[in-house]
């Protein structure tokens, strides 16, 4: 662990914040969204996980496996077919 830098809380509007200098935001790799958790009287920022990360290749191995059907039977009835308009 590298040393530590002290701040000061700061108001932000009807909240407050710290402001968190450069080059600690470069070494953490964090830039946009952060996940906070608190743990005893600690709080941990690590940079937020990327949503769906992984899909794409998971989709693919779904089609290559030809798991990728509707798991909805789609049964059309006689009003479907001559009174619905899509």
């Amino acid at each position: 662990m590298g040393a530590a830098i002290r701040t000061r809380i700061v108001k932000i509007g009807n909240s407050q914040g710290i402001r968190i200098p450069k080059p600690l935001l470069e070494q953490s790799g964090i830039s946009t969204e952060v996940e906070i958790e608190v743990h005893g009287d600690r709080l941990i920022l690590r940079p937020a996980s990327k949503l769906r990360v992984g899909w794409d290749e998971a989709f693919a191995t779904m089609a290559e496996r030809h798991d990728d059907v509707l798991l909805d039977d789609v049964n059309t009835t006689d009003w479907d077919r001559a009174e619905w308009q899509w």
